[in-house]
C-alpha cells in the first residue's frame, strides 16, 4: 500500500513503451525491435548530458549521485515525454533533483527518446551476451530467502516450480526486474496483468474505489466497479490517493538491487527446473 503526496509520482514498470515522436519504425511484440530516429536522439544526448549527466551519468547509466534510469519505473512506463515532462517540469527537491521548468515540449520528447532508446540498448545487450547466468546461485539462494525477501510472496515448490524451465535466462532475468514488461499496449490504455486497484478520498468525504489506470502528482484515472473509467485532478495532495499494487515489493527493490543481486538471484531461478 503506498500513499502518495504532493512531491511523489506513481508509475510502472510496464515494460518496454516506444516514444513515438523519434520513432521511425512501429514498435513490435518484445524489445529490440524498435528503431529511433537517430538525430531525435542525439539532440535529447546533447540535451540530457549538461543537464542531467553530471549526476545519472553521461549515459543516464547512474553514478553514486543519481541511479540508473535505465531501471527508472517512471522510464519504462513514460509515453511520448508526457509523464517524464510532469516530471521534469516539477523536479524532486526531496530528493536533489531540480525542477526543470524551462524546457520546451520538444525538448522534453528528445530526452525520453535519447533514455528510451539507452533501455533498448540495455536489454540488446543482455540479449546478445553468450551466456548470462554468470552469478553464484548459492548467493542467489541466500538473496531470495533473505534480504531479498523473495521467499515471503514466493515459494520455489509453488508459484516458483519450474520457473527455469519456463523461461531462457534472458526472459527470465526481464522479469525479476520488470515483472509488468509482458503487458501491451490497447488503444491508449496498457493491459496489466498484475492490476493494481486505487482508493481516492475526494475533499467531499466520498471514497471512489477502482482499478488503477495512471496517477501522477496531477491527475488520477481509474475504473470503477460499474466499468465507468473515470478521472480527478489532483492539487498537491488533494485528493489523496491511496494505491495497492501486488508488485509492490518488486518496486521497493528496483532502486536496491546491485548487479551481484540481479546476476545472483537469476543464476539461482535458473536451477529451478
Amino acid at each position: 500500500m503506498t500513499n502518495f503526496g504532493s512531491r511523489q509520482i506513481l508509475t510502472s514498470a510496464f515494460g518496454f513503451l516506444a516514444v513515438t515522436g523519434g520513432l521511425s519504425a512501429q514498435a513490435g511484440a518484445g524489445f529490440g525491435r524498435v528503431q529511433y530516429d537517430e538525430a531525435v536522439v542525439n539532440r535529447g544526448r546533447e540535451l540530457f548530458r549538461p543537464n542531467c549527466g553530471f549526476c545519472h551519468g553521461p549515459d543516464a547509466r547512474g553514478t553514486g549521485a543519481a541511479p540508473d534510469l535505465g531501471r527508472s519505473l517512471l522510464i519504462l512506463s513514460d509515453e511520448n515525454g508526457q509523464q517524464l515532462g510532469q516530471f521534469l517540469q516539477s523536479g524532486s527537491p526531496d530528493r536533489g533533483m531540480p525542477a526543470f521548468a524551462n524546457l520546451t515540449e520538444q525538448q522534453i520528447t528528445d530526452i525520453a527518446t535519447f533514455l528510451h532508446s539507452q533501455v533498448q540498448a540495455a536489454r540488446r545487450r543482455i540479449a546478445t551476451m553468450p551466456n548470462i547466468v554468470v552469478g553464484n546461485a548459492k548467493a542467489g539462494e541466500t538473496y531470495f530467502n533473505g534480504p531479498g525477501k523473495c521467499s515471503n510472496c514466493h515459494s520455489v515448490s509453488g508459484n516458483l516450480k519450474g520457473i527455469g524451465s519456463k523461461y531462457d535466462p534472458v526472459l527470465l532475468q526481464d522479469k525479476i526486474v520488470s515483472p509488468r514488461s509482458a503487458t501491451r499496449s490497447r488503444g491508449r490504455e496498457v493491459s496489466d496483468p498484475y492490476p493494481r486497484s486505487v482508493k481516492v478520498f475526494l475533499a467531499s468525504g466520498q471514497t471512489i474505489s477502482g482499478t488503477l489506470i495512471y496517477v501522477s502528482e496531477f491527475v488520477v484515472t481509474l475504473r470503477d466497479g460499474d466499468g465507468e473509467r473515470r478521472t480527478f485532478e489532483r492539487d498537491g495532495e488533494i485528493p489523496k490517493v491511496e494505491v495497492i499494487d501486488p508488485l509492490q515489493a518488486h518496486q521497493d527493490l528496483l532502486m536496491k538491487y546491485t548487479d551481484t543481486d540481479i546476476h545472483n538471484l537469476t543464476a539461482y531461478l535458473v536451477t529451478l527446473k
